[in-house]
């Protein structure tokens, strides 16, 4: 399924909003052949590595979900990816059964003062163990099966729900330029702390910039902000 045509991404992009930012950007994008290859096969073979490793955990934190409120173990989501394309995005639950249709009442608070994405600290629709999870980035395992479907990258621009791009401006619609990742810039530079505005621009940045290097920096630099919490609610 196709929801936008191919964004531009070759028109210049504004870094004024990321000047005071900690970014690691090469001086150079390489969107050859050479790198689209190289990429794919560091995906697979991380992603197949870790979902083999994780096995025993997966099994451990499905019983606990499960046992905590008879939901459903896994989260999907129809998120948007490379040019538009839609495809079913998973999580480790974290949230109780109804939490999106309990979403509206609680707008008023979202942490990123816009429209478009919805961020809160302390939601009160996450459950104990999705506090856990959550703080972790446990809950974001599962989309290492994305990474090797290829749906998703190991890095690039987190995958927005279909409600918010269809609120994208042209601009921010060129974040839909490359694959979407598990992790991207803007989580090693703040994380949810940064805003909507913020996250766009650094996501840019990415695209223009991006390297077999820069993705190799960018998955190890997600180590210690994944350890320290930080920006994870």
């Amino acid at each position: 399924m196709q929801l936008l045509e191919s964004p531009p991404i070759s028109a210049p992009v504004s870094v004024t909003t990321t000047k005071m930012l900690p970014v690691y950007l090469q001086t150079a994008a390489t969107n050859s052949a050479t790198y689209a290859l190289a990429k794919r096969i560091l995906d697979v073979a991380v992603a197949a590595i870790m979902l083999l490793c994780l096995m025993p955990l997966f099994l451990v934190i499905g019983l606990i979900i499960k046992f905590t409120d008879g939901g459903p173990i896994f989260f999907k989501q129809r998120r948007v990816g490379l040019n538009g394309k839609v495809f079913d995005f998973y999580k480790f639950r974290s949230m109780v059964i109804n939490a999106e249709a309990l979403k509206a009442q609680l707008m008023e608070k979202n942490k990123h003062n816009n429209s478009i994405t919805f961020k809160m600290n302390r939601d009160p629709r996450v459950t104990w163990i999705g506090r856990i999870i959550r703080k972790t980035s446990i809950d974001e395992l599962p989309q290492f099966f994305n990474v090797l479907c290829g749906d998703m990258s190991l890095v690039g621009p987190r995958p927005a729900v279909v409600s918010e791009v269809e609120k994208y401006t042209s601009h921010e619609r060129r974040r839909l330029g490359t694959l979407p990742g598990l992790t991207c810039i803007w989580q090693v530079s703040g994380r949810a702390d940064l805003d909507f505005r913020q996250q766009v621009e650094l996501d840019l940045r990415y695209i223009r910039e991006r390297s077999f290097w820069l993705d190799v920096q960018l998955m190890f630099k997600t180590i210690p902000a994944v350890l320290s919490g930080k920006g994870a609610y």
